[in-house]
Formats: structure tokens, C-alpha cells, sequence
């Protein structure tokens, strides 16, 4: 019997060698608390908060807790304390945190309490379970807030970053093929640019378009209808009125590329007018709704809502009003609810007015501005003409004006959604304004502790009764 001769290890096939990799890092998000009406919240009582909204970062659900009295009973209401605390169901949740505290004056010297610079000395900090919280009892001291540039029109604005730990093994192949991003965006781009087997001429103003049908007709039902279905599909030219050469080059780039050109945009946005709607992006607003081009409009409504502001919201609600951009009509009159109430008094105006005037421009739209104007309604009132004085003021800005002449159906809306902010949060909403939860006595479950405040509303709505179905704005002269 032969012996089988031993095998020398440098002789065996060579196996070919694996690796992996624990990859630990962090899942950022942010989110900002706005507290609209600061000194309404003092008093609630220690260990009271004021939550924001829900917002999801790494898979769970956070949420920023605003104590104004403070958390702690030690401290006495010395100071006012912050909180994020984990909103969902988890356990053992790992994160870093950040709460910063705005400042408002524009000098940048804001108040930053970071635990993300602090992560290799102690670690992430560990939430335990839903309820779990992170933050200061001593966030800030109250007097010196008040007297701060982080407080500005009663008004706190606090950020949160959440940065939520998670590992992961990395496998690396030694046999891997890197797949490149798609360039169909460019491919396409190209055959617009060289114009090669294009069938369709575009007349803008006097330029000269050439496009391709089929690419054309994919992307929008109203080019499908007019190239291939409609009386003048066998045309070669096509006359395009009431656009601008830009626009409809930037509409082209967008139905080819599935992008807005940016050095495009850049330069035609040169204009100098201050409105809305001389802008490039309200302008391919209005050319996404002419020829359905969703995203087109999606995109445009992205921009403009990015630079909402008091003095833009009533150009924009109008432009979104017309070019049927429902997403931006909602931020528009939710941010027009908001920011109105930026003061005590006018948050007292709208709450009381809104419902009212909602009421008024259903038998005539001019009545409730003769009304404040004249105020007549100070007769049905136990309130101060300033309170009048101050929503005058809104309803003759330029932009109430401009949306008055635009679309004079939306004012109304404005105020039913102003009017319908507190009812929102009151009907179970889980995040509610200041105001909110001050005038049912901190108590989320919705019960009222101040029948007070009941009792002021019945006698102010039977006062504005007398006022239901007016028959000419001369029977309510002044007196």
C-alpha cells in the first residue's frame, strides 16, 4: 500500500481573501421651533411644556419640549428649560444632540448647546425607551432672555439637531463592477442642443425652437394633444403666444434634461422688479400649468416657498391660486395665519375678527373693510381701537392690495384659515400653538380650565349677530 505524500501548504490553490468593515456614524436631521407668543406661556406652571411638532430623524420620531417656567421646582421659575425627548417606540436608542438657541438680532451670536463636539469624551447619550428625554433644566436664564436678542416680538426661535447612531458591516467584493449614474438626462439635453432629427419648430417671440414631437408629446398630455391629435398636428411651425423666448428655452431644458439649467436661470433672473411674478421660476410656474408638467411644477413650487416672507406671501398665494399649485397654496396661507398673529394684540384681532369677517364677505366682500376702517365693530366690542387699528393696517398693505385685485376669492380663505388655526389644534392636533394651549389652560386632553374665555366669545358672537345679513354698507354709518 503506497503512502499518499503530504501536501505542502505553499502548494494548495490560493483562496482568495474576504475583508469587512464596521462602518459606525450618525443619521443627522434637523428641525426649528418657532414659540409665537412667549409671554403668553409664562405662568403655566414648572414642569409644564410647550411641544412642537413630530419630526423623524433615523427612523424615530423626536419632538423639542419648551418649559417657560422651568422644569425643575428647585430652581423657582429661574429659568426656562429645553428638552428633546424621543417620540416613538424604541430601546436603547443611541444619538448626539444639539439646541441652539437663534439669535434674532442678525449678529449670529447664537446660544449653542452641543453634545456632538463632546461625543468622544462620553459617547452618544442613551434614550431608553419612548419618553426619554435629553436637554438643560437650566437652558437659559429667564430674565436675562427676556431682555435678550434671542427673544424679538415675543417670539423664540429654537433649533434642534438629532444625530442618531447606527453601524453597519461593510463587505467589500474584490470582484465588483462600478455602475455609473444615469446620464439620460444629458443624452437628452444633447439631442435638444444639436437639434439632430428634430420634426417641430417653436415660435416664441420671434426665436425659433427646434424640438422633437415624441420626446415632447411624453412628457406633457397638452403637447401630445396639440402635436398628435390636434388641428394643427401636421404643422411644422407652431406660434407660441404669451411667453417669453427664456422661459420657454428653460421649460425645453426641463422637459429634455428632467432639470432646471441653473446658469440659465441665474441669468435671467436679472430683473429688478420687486414682484413675484417677474421672476423666472413664477413664469415656469405659470408654463408647467399651460402644459402639465407636474414635476416642472413641483419644482417651481419648491423655490418660491423657499422665499416666502410677510412681504411675499400674498404675491405668491395668488400666483399658486392661479397656476393651480396646491402645495404652495397651503404653505401660503398657513404661513399668512402664522406670521399675522405676530403680536399679542393681533393674535386677540384675528382670533376674534377672523371668524367674524369669514362671515361678513359671504353677503359682501367690502363690508368688513368699511367696517374696520370705520370701526363699527368697536360697537360690538369691549376691545381697544387698537386692536382695530392694527388689523387695518394688514388689510391696507400693498400685498393685501395686490391680492385683493389678483384674486379677491382668497382673501376669505385667508381668514377662514386664520380663523381655523386654534379650532385645528383644539380638535386634537398634537402640536398647538401657544396660544392654543393657554386658552384651554395647558391641558392637551382639551379640557377648558378658564370658562372665562367661553364666556367672552358667546357675548362677542351675539354682539356681531345684530350685524348677520347687512343690506347696504350706508346702514352702518358712524355714530
Amino acid at each position: 500500500m503506497s503512502e499518499t505524500p503530504e501536501k505542502n501548504p505553499s502548494q494548495n490553490p490560493l483562496i482568495s481573501p474576504t475583508s469587512s468593515r464596521s462602518v459606525t456614524e450618525t443619521i443627522n436631521g434637523s428641525h426649528r421651533f418657532v414659540i409665537q407668543g412667549y409671554s403668553l406661556a409664562k405662568g403655566m406652571g414648572v414642569g409644564k411644556h410647550i411641544a412642537s411638532d413630530e419630526f423623524t430623524v433615523g427612523g424615530y420620531k423626536w419632538a423639542i419640549y419648551f418649559y417657560p417656567d422651568g422644569k425643575n421646582p428647585e430652581d423657582n421659575s429661574t429659568y426656562v428649560s429645553v428638552f428633546i425627548a424621543l417620540a416613538s417606540e424604541g430601546t436603547d436608542v443611541r444619538a448626539l444632540f444639539e439646541l441652539t438657541l437663534v439669535d434674532q438680532s442678525g449678529k449670529g451670536k447664537h446660544k449653542v448647546h452641543s453634545h456632538f463636539d463632546r461625543s468622544l469624551e462620553s459617547g452618544p447619550y442613551t434614550l431608553k425607551y419612548r419618553g426619554s428625554m435629553w436637554g438643560y433644566k437650566r437652558f437659559f436664564r429667564r430674565a436675562m432672555l427676556e431682555t435678550s436678542d434671542y427673544l424679538k416680538d415675543d417670539c423664540l426661535k429654537i433649533n434642534c439637531t438629532v444625530g442618531v447612531v447606527v453601524s453597519a458591516i461593510d463587505c467589500s467584493r474584490l470582484h465588483s463592477i462600478q455602475v455609473p449614474d444615469s446620464d439620460i438626462g444629458s443624452d437628452f439635453g444633447m439631442l435638444l442642443e444639436n437639434m439632430e432629427g428634430s420634426d417641430i419648430i417653436f415660435n416664441v417671440a420671434g426665436e425659433k425652437f427646434h424640438a422633437h414631437k415624441l420626446v415632447l408629446a411624453a412628457r406633457s398630455s397638452i403637447f401630445l394633444s396639440e402635436l398628435f391629435e390636434g388641428v394643427d398636428s401636421d404643422e411644422q411651425e407652431i406660434m407660441v403666444p404669451d411667453m417669453e423666448p427664456k422661459v420657454f428655452e428653460a421649460m425645453l431644458q426641463f422637459i429634455y434634461r428632467d432639470e432646471l439649467v441653473e446658469d440659465e436661470l441665474v441669468a435671467s433672473s436679472s430683473s429688478s422688479s420687486p414682484l413675484i411674478t417677474d421672476t423666472i421660476t413664477a413664469k415656469l410656474l405659470a408654463a408647467a400649468d399651460r402644459y402639465d408638467l407636474a414635476r416642472l411644477r413641483r419644482v417651481c413650487e419648491s423655490r418660491l416657498c423657499k422665499d416666502i416672507s410677510v412681504n411675499s406671501v400674498a404675491q405668491t398665494l395668488a400666483l399658486a391660486e392661479r397656476f393651480h399649485a396646491a402645495e404652495l397654496k397651503a404653505i401660503c396661507l398657513r404661513f399668512a395665519a402664522e406670521n399675522l398673529a405676530g403680536t399679542e394684540i393681533h393674535m386677540l384681532a384675528l382670533r376674534y375678527l377672523g371668524r367674524f369677517s369669514v362671515r361678513f364677505c359671504e353677503y359682501d366682500g367690502n363690508l368688513l373693510r368699511y367696517c374696520i376702517a370705520n370701526k363699527v365693530l368697536l360697537k360690538g366690542l369691549s376691545m381697544t381701537s387698537l386692536l382695530y387699528d392694527s388689523i387695518a393696517a394688514v388689510m391696507r398693505s400693498d400685498g393685501f392690495e395686490y391680492l385683493k385685485e389678483s384674486c379677491p376669492a382668497l382673501q376669505s380663505e385667508i381668514l377662514k384659515t386664520v380663523a381655523g388655526c386654534e379650532e385645528d389644534c383644539s380638535s386634537g392636533s398634537k402640536s398647538r400653538s401657544v396660544w392654543a394651549q393657554l386658552s384651554d389652560g395647558g391641558d392637551t386632553g382639551g379640557r377648558r380650565s378658564h370658562p372665562k374665555f367661553s364666556e367672552v366669545h358667546k357675548n362677542h358672537f351675539t354682539a356681531f349677530d345684530t350685524f348677520a345679513k347687512p343690506t347696504s354698507i350706508s346702514t352702518y354709518g358712524d355714530t
